[in-house]
């Protein structure tokens, strides 16, 4: 595992992972729960680096059903999805904490909204900057060097670390 980057403490059959066990990977997801013959077997969790977590029921290393709750505490459901739907299109947190009075907007779940660096946009797992095309994640840590389709997408939806007017601008009569 040192080749790899990860690591696990639990129990050992026969020099194999088998029992209870936490698995940590290099990304800093780790999986806490049943391990039969070096595999996820029975029932654990994935957690993921953003808070949020896949609870499962696992077969060889295979998750045969579980369920996904996002860092907000939202969980994904297949059937009966009421998260921003087309009839209501409340976020998941004006749904638990009520709207904002009217003038504040909501701008991501966090509250206040992260800082962003000036010149960077948030991109969701972390910082992305337009010149160098590097994202990092919120502790300035190196995640990925964007693409070009990566790239179009961060600066066309993304949060910016700078204010733009953007509204009606005057034109003073010549």
């Amino acid at each position: 595992m040192e080749y790899t980057g990860s690591s696990y403490e639990g129990d050992w059959v026969q020099g194999r992972m088998e029992g209870k066990g936490t698995y940590c990977f290099p990304t800093e997801t780790r999986y806490e729960g049943d391990m039969r013959d070096g595999m996820f077997h029975g029932n654990g969790t994935l957690f993921f680096p953003n808070g949020s977590k896949y609870e499962a029921r696992w077969e060889n290393g295979y998750a045969i059903e579980g369920k996904y709750t996002f860092a907000d505490g939202l969980q994904y459901e297949e059937v009966d999805w009421e998260y921003c739907d087309g009839y209501d299109r409340r976020f998941y947190t004006e749904i638990c904490d009520g709207l904002q009075p009217a003038g504040r907007s909501q701008l991501t779940n966090k509250v206040p909204p992260r800082e962003i660096p000036e010149g960077c946009y948030d991109c969701g797992d972390g910082f992305y900057n337009p010149n160098t095309r590097v994202v990092v994640d919120y502790n300035n840590k190196f995640l990925r060097n964007a693409d070009d389709d990566e790239h179009e997408w961060i600066v066309k939806t993304c949060r910016k670390g700078w204010d733009e007017y953007v509204g009606y601008k005057h034109k003073p009569a010549a």
